[in-house]
């Protein structure tokens, strides 16, 4: 049946369509002799506009088969399917069906060479019909491909029968030419509605009813303050749709094709908002199998073999577009991926909505994290402004500096070191005051109970979040297994593939071949063996890496004490240079780490992405936690523990004393050591690297797309596709790197605040940076991530509670080992004559006589006048002249079980308040659990007057004749059930209705 030329013809909904070669705005004539039209039967889609060839559902004759090969069908270069102008360029070049997915693999052709025409950016229409089988028939001017390769025809095999599986599936395709020798191709996918709707139904996503209902308000007093509250924050609000109504919510339902009457569908092409239709879309991706790649499951699987090379849905256009056209990525942009809006608040919904629910509650966490560091960051301001107004009232410090006591105190090494007098440490002394005060032990609870309040509040803010996102109630998704688990699950049955385990297939064996088909621990306990043999490893050389910088410390020390010039600073200049090297072995190994977690989660071989995830973590987590606080965990704890005494040190060789503590102690020591890794970390790691090395990778792929032959496109590439900037970007590798980062800084935040106070001032600093520099990556460098459904945050919710709960002993050691608090206690209430701290410094030094030193270590050219008979050094021993010279002291038993005792009240004092805070805040906020059940209730009435609704009009007619039977019969009696419905059926006009909740 000819076609009279390219007037339009309106074509009823379900009718092919028909795509024929050089059909375009040129000529506007119908194929030619030889060649084939492509149909695209597309029930409900709008037929493709402008200058294209149609035909009526008639002319197409017969149905698909399943068996016909994936249909190509060529145009023109760089020319638009449709005359009309391009719209937008997240859609086909018909300028109608939306692209939903992308999927990109590259090419590589051997011998190819143009034909008569110039080669150009060619297009390929892909879609369900019936046609011919000659792909590459065209006019002068198409691309002669010679054979290819082996791999390179293998792989074009599989990607074509998985195209056509995404034909079958129902989606419909368009794809690029391969028109040069090498270079990308884009195969853009479209979901129609009649695929939506499918999947939608199968995958419960609950979709608005056509119900809208006024959430109820609170009490007058809650709702006079909160009102009052959002006239304060309005300046701070981001001017985004989704801020504007907050009280109105519509009533959501899973959808469901039988129930269409319950849902406000006025556009097919929007109802399903952007990130839900890729989510769609991902879905049939990933359950998609491949005979011909060893019936491999999903695009994760191709991916993972090389036979694509990425996928990913499209974000919504540029941020940075100029005019007035705003779409959610610009708006995002605008209002959240700015430095310049820092001081506003996050816009979660837009986020969610564009994003998906998991990375929606990233930054949700992420910002409830920041604001409760505000309060937290007061306080420590608050506690070490108290150590500095009480620094001249503090006793020791001045009994320290005062030049008139004397304590003449033991050599701090051997033969090179003199003796010094204690005095010379006063500003040591003073500066361990700023945090060693009775403020310390307040902040330690205040901020063990500050994390407990944190994740309360989360998990409310959580529950809260997942009722308006309509969270609530979803169910877990089942999960395709990970490519690599399949294909180890392939290797062991291959390896078992014999006669017999034939014959068991054969015969039925369904159950045996259901258990042989997947692995066992027993398969995978070389895995578990390497894994836990390497992870003792790793622990082990960071342990050995701590050991090699306390040698450090050691014989710098030493050879420092060796020049006069250098001696009187030798303690600032190993601190600080120790200090460094620590930062640095710590930044470099925790990107080693990093590598070693994810190939040892790997030949786990575990079957789910999720497992895979948690995995992974437990495993980055340990191994980075030990890194960051081992050097920490050595200052606070061993430093200063295992240095003997003179006569009687402890050597780690030959000639090398262990360290001791400054004379103010081991905690100012701690602080600078925590200042300096936490700052360091979050100034080098979490904002220097997360900003240089995206945009040096950037700059090298621009740089290789550049250079590589083939790719450059002159006529095409003025105007780029959304698809091919969104190829550019950098690929979303998952928030594991955010939140981990995020749970090492909240470790230094909680588990030794006792020892930095301003710990929280440096996270919020650090914070309201990180969350625009995260929010710049997402909606700028970063391909769009796959929208995920999920109602927590997984195992990261555990790794905060368990470091909250160990920051708790943590503090409690703190305090009473590292710090003087203890010590001072015990002396002010048992051995203080007059209640106070006079004579605390005396009573901390013990004597030794220095005729016991050993032969070779005695102090060489003393610069005391007098020949010293008795030099001091802080310990609680018993003098020389006691019965059990230099055994340990009274004072020292008393001292110790005094800092147990605190250990132990401590703990159980804080872990009592934390219980008792659990218990007075509800995970669940009482006015969304009573939403909840008020919906339930809500939704029952709605659903029964639009059931009544639907089923009016067919009962009318039925109503009416018997009416009619009545009164021709004169009965003067009329039936109740009519007047009823009709009067249910005239209130249930609830599109417009709003009822408060």
């Amino acid at each position: 049946m000819a076609t009279p030329g390219l007037s339009g013809i309106s074509l009823l909904p379900g009718s092919p369509r028909r795509l024929c070669p050089r059909a375009v705005v040129r000529g506007g004539q119908g194929p030619k002799h030889g060649q084939q039209c492509l149909q695209v039967p597309r029930p409900g889609a709008r037929g493709l506009q402008g200058s294209l060839t149609r035909r009526s559902s008639q002319a197409s004759g017969g149905g698909r088969s399943p068996n016909s090969s994936v249909i190509k069908n060529y145009l023109e270069a760089c020319e638009p399917l449709s005359s009309e102008p391009r719209l937008s360029r997240l859609h086909f070049h018909d300028n109608q069906r939306k692209v939903d997915y992308v999927l990109v693999y590259h090419y590589r052709k051997r011998g190819a060479h143009p034909g008569h025409g110039s080669p150009g950016h060619s297009l390929a229409i892909v879609s369900n019909g019936e046609t011919s089988k000659d792909p590459d028939a065209g006019a002068p001017g198409d691309i002669e491909p010679r054979p290819l390769d082996a791999l390179e025809e293998e792989r074009k095999e599989q990607r074509e029968e998985f195209e056509h599986n995404l034909l079958e599936a129902g989606l419909e395709l368009e794809k690029d030419l391969e028109s040069k020798s090498q270079g990308s191709v884009f195969v853009r996918i479209h979901a129609p509605w009649q695929v939506l709707a499918r999947e939608a139904e199968f995958l419960k996503i609950k979709v608005p009813t056509k119900k809208r209902y006024v959430i109820k308000s609170e009490g007058s007093i809650a709702k006079t303050f909160n009102e009052i509250l959002q006239k304060l924050s309005a300046p701070l609000k981001p001017r985004v749709p989704e801020h504007s109504n907050d009280r109105m919510k519509n009533l959501s339902y899973p959808f469901s094709r039988e129930k269409m009457y319950l849902y406000n569908i006025q556009d097919e092409d929007t109802f399903f908002d952007s990130a839900t239709r890729s989510r769609i879309v991902h879905e049939i991706l990933k359950r998609t199998t491949c005979s011909r790649a060893n019936s491999m499951m999903g695009i994760n699987s191709l991916i993972a073999n090389n036979i694509y090379e990425a996928a990913y849905p499209l974000h919504d256009g540029e941020y940075d577009s100029p005019g007035d056209d705003v779409n959610d990525r610009k708006l995002l942009y605008q209002e959240w991926a700015r430095y310049g809006v820092f001081y506003k608040f996050q816009p979660i919904d837009l986020i969610r909505k564009y994003f998906g629910e998991k990375i929606g509650l990233y930054f949700a966490w992420l910002g409830l994290y920041t604001s409760f560091l505000i309060p937290s960051s007061v306080i420590g301001v608050i506690v070490f402004l108290y150590g500095c107004a009480t620094i001249e009232e503090d006793i020791p410090s001045k009994e320290m500096c005062d030049q008139q006591n004397a304590f003449t105190m033991c050599p701090l090494c051997d033969k090179s070191c003199d003796y010094w007098n204690l005095s010379s440490a006063c500003g040591t002394a003073r500066a361990s005051h700023l945090f060693d005060n009775p403020a310390t032990v307040f902040f330690s609870i205040f901020m063990a109970l500050w994390a407990t309040m944190f994740l309360e509040n989360w998990k409310r803010l959580q529950m809260r979040l997942g009722y308006f996102w309509d969270l609530t109630g979803i169910e877990e998704e089942e999960e395709h297994p990970r490519p690599e688990y399949e294909t180890k699950v392939r290797e062991k049955m291959l390896r078992e593939s014999d006669k017999s385990l034939v014959q068991k297939l054969g015969t039925g064996g369904t159950e045996d071949a259901d258990d042989e088909d997947k692995l066992t621990w027993k398969d995978r306990l070389p895995g578990y063996l390497v894994n836990f043999a390497s992870i003792l490893f790793m622990i082990a050389l960071t342990f050995s890496i701590v050991f090699g910088v306390i040698v450090y410390r050691i014989t710098t020390a030493a050879a420092l004490s060796l020049n006069k010039a250098t001696r009187s600073n030798v303690r600032v200049t190993v601190t600080a240079t120790a200090v460094i090297i620590n930062l640095v072995v710590i930044l470099i190994l925790d990107e080693i780490y990093g590598a070693v977690a994810k190939w040892l989660t790997k030949i786990e071989v575990p079957k789910t992405e999720k497992t895979f995830e948690e995995r992974l973590v437990l495993k980055a987590f340990l191994l980075k936690f030990v890194n960051a606080y081992s050097p920490i965990f050595y200052v606070a704890f061993f430093k200063g523990r295992f240095v003997g005494r003179p006569g009687s040190y402890v050597y780690v060789f030959d000639g090398y004393r262990m360290e001791e503590c400054a004379p103010g102690g081991c905690l100012m020591e701690l602080c600078i050591q925590l200042s300096i890794i936490m700052l360091g970390k979050q100034l080098i790691q979490n904002n220097i690297f997360e900003i240089g090395v995206p945009k040096l990778k950037k700059l090298f792929r621009k740089l290789k797309g550049e250079t590589e032959p083939g790719q450059a496109d002159s006529a095409c590439s003025k105007h780029p596709e959304q698809w091919d900037l969104d190829y550019s970007l950098e690929p979303y590798t998952g928030l594991t790197p955010e939140y981990m980062e995020m749970i090492i800084q909240f470790g230094f935040v909680t588990l030794f605040v006792a020892s930095f106070p301003l710990a929280p001032v440096f996270a919020l600093l650090n914070n309201v940076i990180e969350v625009r520099l995260d929010a710049k990556k997402f909606v700028t460098e970063l391909r769009r991530p796959d929208a995920v459904r999920t109602k927590d945050i997984g195992i990261w919710f555990d790794i905060l509670s368990g470091i909250g709960k160990f920051s708790v002993i943590i503090n409690a050691f703190v305090i009473a080992i590292t710090s003087d608090f203890i010590p001072r206690l015990v002396y002010q209430y048992s051995y203080s004559h007059n209640g106070t701290l006079h004579g605390f410094v005396n009573h901390t030094l013990s004597f030794f006589n220095v005729s016991q030193l050993k032969e070779g270590t005695q102090p060489e050219n003393s610069q005391f006048d007098q020949e010293v008979q008795f030099c001091r050094f802080k310990d609680y021993r018993e003098p020389p002249w006691a019965p059990n010279p230099y055994e340990f002291s009274k004072q020292y038993w008393s001292v110790l079980s005094a800092r147990l005792a605190f250990v132990i009240i401590f703990q159980n004092l804080v872990m009592f308040l934390s219980v008792l805070v659990d218990w007075v805040i509800p995970d669940i906020p009482t006015d969304i659990s009573d939403q909840i059940k008020r919906e339930k209730s809500l939704f029952v009435d709605f659903f029964l007057k639009e059931e009544q609704e639907t089923l009016r009009p067919t009962e009318e007619p039925a109503w009416r004749s018997q009416g009619a039977g009545r009164r021709s019969g004169g009965s003067p009696a009329a039936s109740p059930v009519p007047s009823g419905r009709s009067q249910l059926g005239s209130s249930s006009s609830l599109g417009s209705q709003h009822t408060s909740v």
